[in-house]
């Protein structure tokens, strides 16, 4: 192998780098270089001075060649060893010139000839030979290799980063949708136990109504039959001799007195909680904590006078009705020397004296020194069997009744009747000078 590099390196040596075969007549210029005559006279055909050298591009001023006949016998040894040197093959020849590509261009980053060398496209450009600019070329090609293993490092390790990252995510998301579902499932179970829970009430309301049916349907009937039996006793008297239509009318106008309608216990089912809102009472209206009752006192509050506050003492419950039917109860604590109670329009005139009334927005039954009469224009003077202690207040809003009841013996006090009600009603009361209301 050694003796085969060394003919290589012979043959090398004994090769004209222009035609690429074994020097014949070999010349030297004056820059050292040699070449076949014939080749560096064909080379520098057609000029006058400044003869440049195919190989290094050093120019001379004069055409000089001075013979090399040590280069030429060394040429004819190189022959006997071996007849002629092996001219490159395929890749390594120039497709124009068909010549060794022997030289690298440094602008055009591209192997060429010395052909290519000297033409005018690359007359100018620096070139170095193939093997210095292989080695130039290897050194920045191991430092890209070195950057580029650690760019590649740094892009595995992100990408491990990566997949930990988005396996935590996916765990979370897993954690979250099993936690989501077994909220679910809670959620599921809980609704499916009020369901249960809420046909149990639907069905102890539904026995509880048909047993309140039952008795007040049994009540009225018996109500109707007594009622009967006193209009046909009345209406024979009045067809009856003087002497018989009065003996027992004392007995007669008794029984007529007594005769009252009673509140059916069925209103039970639509009884609401009521609360008083502090933002309508007057300032000399004390609330107690839960809103519940209600009292006079002769000094006024440090309130703000808002619109929503009335000017005399009244004071409006929490929440409106625009619709279906509701009952609700007030004690009397304390009658004092008045009180209302009833239902207000939420438009009520709140500020300055008016006249209570339907007209001016307000339906209540008024108790005034053991008097009592609805609020109508003008007044309807009430009779109680009994003295209330404690009011019933029954308000069917689309069929446009209020009805006040004494509560504790379902007397029924009095019934306001209009046409559908149109605007948002508020429970109403008013405590006079020492008085004090309780809602039940």
């Amino acid at each position: 192998m050694a003796a085969a590099a060394q003919l290589g390196s012979l043959q090398e040596e004994a090769t004209c780098s222009i035609c690429l075969e074994y020097f014949k007549d070999p010349v030297m210029i004056d820059c050292g270089h040699n070449f076949c005559r014939s080749c560096i006279t064909q080379s520098w055909e057609g000029r006058d001075e400044n003869f440049p050298c195919p190989q290094c591009r050093e120019t001379s001023r004069r055409k000089k060649l001075r013979p090399n006949r040590q280069l030429g016998n060394m040429v004819e040894i190189a022959k006997q060893l071996h007849p002629s040197p092996e001219k490159p093959q395929g890749e390594n020849l120039c497709e124009k010139h068909d010549e060794n590509l022997r030289l690298f261009c440094a602008e055009d980053q591209r192997m060429i000839c010395l052909s290519c060398w000297e033409s005018k496209e690359h007359k100018t450009h620096s070139a170095s030979r193939v093997e210095e600019a292989a080695e130039e070329h290897k050194v920045k090609l191991q430092d890209w290799l070195r950057l580029l293993k650690k760019k590649e490092e740094y892009i595995l390790e992100s990408k491990v980063k990566e997949e930990k990252e988005y396996k935590m995510i996916r765990d979370k998301l897993t954690a979250e949708k099993q936690k989501i579902e077994s909220e679910f499932d809670k959620l599921l179970q809980l609704l499916k136990e009020n369901e249960q829970r809420l046909h149990r009430r639907l069905e102890e309301m539904e026995k509880k109504i048909t047993m309140v049916e039952n008795a007040n349907i049994t009540k009225l009937s018996n109500q109707i039959t007594s009622l009967n039996a006193l209009i046909t006793e009345i209406e024979k008297k009045c067809e009856a001799p003087a002497w018989e239509l009065l003996k027992d009318i004392r007995s007669t106008l008794s029984r007529c007195n007594n005769v009252k309608i009673q509140c059916p216990d069925v209103m039970q089912i639509y009884k609401v909680m009521v609360t008083l809102d502090p933002g309508t009472a007057h300032p000399q209206l004390i609330l107690s904590e839960g809103q519940r009752r209600v009292r006079w006192t002769d000094t006024a509050q440090p309130l703000p006078d808002t619109p929503r506050r009335f000017t005399f003492y009244c004071v409006l419950g929490s929440e409106g009705f625009t619709s279906g039917r509701h009952y609700w109860e007030v004690q009397l604590l304390q009658e004092g020397v008045v009180w209302h109670v009833g239902v207000a329009a939420e438009s009520v005139n709140r500020k300055g004296g008016f006249t209570w009334s339907p007209e001016e927005g307000v339906w209540a039954v008024r108790g005034a020194k053991g008097q009592y009469s609805a609020l109508t224009s003008p007044e309807t003077r009430l009779s109680p069997r009994e003295k209330p202690h404690k009011l019933g207040v029954y308000l069917d809003y689309e069929g446009g009744r209020l009805s006040l009841y004494n509560a504790d013996s379902r007397e029924l006090l009095y019934t306001f009747l209009q046409a559908p009600f149109t605007k948002r009603l508020y429970p109403y009361f008013l405590p006079g000078k020492g008085a004090e209301l309780r809602l039940l």
